[in-house]
């Protein structure tokens, strides 16, 4: 494990270039969302990303305010956030409610709906972002990003959505779908794209740069340590991600991490944490199911993920999820 310590101690190879990231989640479904969050501050902080918006694809009045609250507690609350507009899910969940009680977690964005349109938020950032630099890691429904590719221009950007997606999106890493590396179909109608099936067939067939896959079956080879949860975070009184690991099941158990995964391979695409398929392309069916069909040249790839990468990962996860903030909010 010696390697994994150098990699996480080093960040990247050139701190004066942290990767512009868009995180699109569907933050208040699952909790691995909320620690994919808690990893880019940590990634932030170690100078590998700089975390430009976060979208929100969940549609309930707290899911914007709790992305606000994480981002607060990681003593960034400038971060600006866009949240759906008549979107899928919009239950309550089990931990959105936690920050009901601002004094704990302090946030400024009171209702979702007083945040800005999640696909407009999308238009502006990257319309002031250099050319072909911007990563989007996409662990919600495909909404947003469907949507975006149906927008034309406005303030923002002379550009249609879909324009202007192909010129500044660099990468969208997404955990999205179930592939089989060895070969064949998985029949695994993952939820990601199930929830909002019309935007996830769009966004597979039309988005108009590279994607990489992170498929259920990866995630679900990599779970969070409960003994983190229980002894890592004790350096905050009140700190976000211990608790909502435990409102939304609670320990002993290691949850799996599918949207941390998407994270890890945005940032860290070179440091061999995965495997990755060859080139093709996955297309959407009726029924849910994702299919991979190999192609010279193809826009789209998916993760592998041995059993000593998943060791590497799980690490990683760990260290980074519960990595104290640089700067916390006072």
């Amino acid at each position: 494990m010696a390697f994994l310590t150098l990699a996480l101690a080093t960040g990247p190879a050139s701190a004066a270039d942290p990767i512009p990231l868009i995180f699109d989640t569907d933050i208040g479904n699952d909790v691995d969302d909320v620690l994919a969050l808690g990893m880019i501050h940590a990634l932030q902080s170690r100078g590998a990303c700089d975390l430009l918006a976060v979208t929100v694809t969940k549609d309930h009045d707290l899911a914007g305010p709790f992305a606000d609250a994480l981002n607060t507690f990681y003593g960034r609350p400038q971060i600006p956030i866009g949240v759906v507009r008549g979107g899928a899910t919009r239950d309550e969940g089990k931990f959105l409610g936690m920050i009901r009680d601002g004094s704990r977690f302090p946030h400024a964005l009171k209702r979702s709906a007083d945040a800005p349109d999640a696909v407009a938020l999308l238009r502006k950032v990257l319309a002031a972002q250099p050319d072909g630099s911007v990563v989007i890691v996409q662990v919600g429904f495909a909404t947003n990003l469907a949507r975006l590719l149906d927008s034309g221009p406005d303030t923002a950007s002379p550009l249609t959505g879909k324009e202007l997606a192909a010129k500044k999106v660099r990468l969208v890493s997404a955990m999205f779908g179930a592939y089989k590396p060895e070969g064949g179909g998985s029949t695994h109608r993952e939820y990601n794209v199930v929830e909002d099936l019309p935007a996830a067939k769009k966004f597979a067939a039309e988005w108009p740069s590279p994607v990489v896959f992170s498929g259920f079956e990866v995630g679900q080879a990599v779970t969070y340590p409960a003994a983190s949860i229980e002894k890592d975070y004790g350096y905050a009184k009140n700190h976000p991600l211990p608790e909502a690991y435990r409102r939304y099941n609670p320990p002993p158990h290691d949850r799996p991490c599918w949207d941390l995964t998407s994270v890890l391979y945005a940032v860290f695409p070179e440091r061999g944490y995965f495997g990755l398929s060859g080139p093709g392309r996955v297309t959407v069916g009726g029924d849910g199911i994702t299919r991979f069909a190999p192609a010279a040249g193809g826009p789209h790839r998916f993760l592998t993920l041995s059993r000593e990468q998943a060791v590497r990962c799980r690490e990683a996860f760990t260290f980074l999820a519960s990595q104290p903030p640089a700067a916390p909010a006072p």
